[in-house]
């Protein structure tokens, strides 16, 4: 019930960031339920079924990263003066944001299942089964005509708002004692030292790859696009996801090359500040702005495959897919570049106080935005580049 009222007192901004953790949640869920109208409606191809479920971990896994991102931002989840005193302490206050998560997702997860039934045709709507409707999903790709498991497509369905509230609670979870300093509380490490691992994890990744891709293409030169991967090797797949979490596992590491890249040399003001306030940053903005580079990285890929091989296109599902995918992780790397200004908000207002111009200020985030744009970009080309090399010859 304080979640709900909470929700209603907040700010527009915070309000949309929720509907579009609900809409992402929506669209992970109408995949998940798309996998069982097709293993319904295909008795026999249990084995493409099960690659369609696979292949939804990217969205779910995107959905949660999303909601931990926005949790972190609600006001609500934020430990004020007089909270404490009121029983809101920093556990309840994780108990509270773990709540508003699951709630806004169990919202999208309803409009998922009744927009999968109303295109099945089972809520008074008939379906037609081989053609496409409005949207241009084949009803035939989830089933229409075939009773579905309610209680596996119920469990499927839970999945959503139990993984981003459960990730929201590890997230947020109290790491302090009572009485004890947030610094002492929370130690951190250097952010340079996951990036050699994390530059050792791409390689290997694309390493495996490009061994285990030889001898092993489909008929015409190319591996099966993400839709087709069931005969494909399986150290292609474990070869680009180990390249991929190379990427996350790096992006602080990047963030803070991006910074100390800036003081290089004999810095001015503005250089200094820039590169200061990434170095700072890093551990808050490397890991979404990794998440990132990956899946921008895997999406330039496909496209690649897809160019070469034109009789492997992409259905309506995948492009929900993917759709969900980018959209999460760029509103995720969004709201940390928010969640960062907002914890540089004492440092702006010093620096305000000082003497600093705004334009000063929008100065020196141009160019922090420009070095991590000159840092990161030919980083994702080359490492989707070399991806494409073994699935293209």
């Amino acid at each position: 019930m304080l979640a709900l009222r909470l929700a209603r007192g907040s700010h527009p901004l915070v309000q949309l960031r929720r509907l579009s953790v609900t809409a992402a949640a929506a669209g992970t869920g109408f995949l998940l339920l798309s996998t069982v109208g097709h293993a319904a409606g295909h008795p026999s191809a249990a084995g493409e079924s099960l690659v369609r479920l696979l292949w939804c971990a990217a969205p779910l896994a995107a959905t949660a990263q999303f909601a931990v991102s926005t949790a972190r931002t609600d006001p609500a989840a934020r430990l004020q003066r007089g909270m404490t005193a009121a029983g809101l302490g920093p556990l309840r206050l994780t108990l509270l944001a773990t709540a508003s998560t699951a709630l806004t997702c169990f919202l999208g997860v309803l409009l998922a299942l009744l927009a999968f039934l109303r295109l099945r045709g089972d809520l008074g709507w008939p379906g037609y089964p081989g053609r496409p409707d409005g949207l241009g999903i084949d009803a035939d790709l989830l089933g229409a005509g075939h009773p579905v498991p309610l209680a596996g497509a119920l469990l499927l369905l839970a999945t959503v708002p139990l993984t981003a509230a459960v990730a929201t609670a590890v997230a947020l979870r109290p790491r302090t004692e009572p009485g004890a300093p947030e610094a002492e509380a929370r130690p951190r490490t250097a952010p340079p030292s996951g990036l050699p691992w994390g530059i050792a994890l791409a390689a290997a990744g694309l390493a495996i790859e490009a061994y285990t891709s030889r001898g092993a293409h489909a008929p015409g030169g190319l591996l099966p696009l993400p839709g087709r991967l069931v005969g494909s090797p399986p150290g292609v797949l474990a070869g680009w996801a180990l390249s991929t979490l190379g990427l996350v596992l790096a992006g602080p590491g990047l963030v803070h090359l991006c910074g100390r890249l800036l003081c290089a040399g004999r810095p001015g003001a503005l250089r200094l500040l820039s590169g200061r306030v990434l170095q700072e940053e890093s551990h808050r903005l490397g890991r979404p702005l990794g998440v990132l580079c990956a899946v921008a990285s895997a999406a330039y890929a496909a496209v690649k495959v897809y160019e070469a091989s034109p009789a492997s296109p992409f259905g309506p599902l995948t492009a929900v897919g993917a759709a969900v995918v980018l959209a999460c992780v760029t509103a995720s790397a969004l709201t940390a570049a928010v969640e960062s200004r907002s914890a540089r908000a004492h440092t702006t207002a010093a620096l305000r106080r000082l003497g600093a111009s705004a334009s000063v200020l929008h100065r020196a985030a141009a160019l922090r935005f420009l070095a991590l744009v000159l840092v990161l970009a030919p980083l994702t080309w080359t490492v989707a580049e070399m991806a494409t090399l073994p699935l293209v010859r």
